[in-house]
């Protein structure tokens, strides 16, 4: 997966999701878009993760 932010992962998952429930790909194609789709999953959750401990320091320092 190349570099990208929060939001075009956010973006690109929520055009997979779309996709996906049109229903209308080969089991090939949609079995290759859940894959990428759920590891976009997880580096938007890894994203929020990193921002909440950040505030919570941000927060320990005041």
């Amino acid at each position: 997966m190349k570099k990208m932010t929060y939001e075009e992962a956010l973006n690109k998952l929520g055009e997979i999701v779309k996709t996906l429930e049109e229903g209308s790909l080969p089991l090939d194609k949609s079995m290759e878009l859940f894959e990428e789709g759920t590891k976009l999953s997880a580096f938007c959750e890894k994203c929020l993760n990193e921002a909440e401990q950040k505030i919570k320091e941000v927060g320990n320092n005041e």
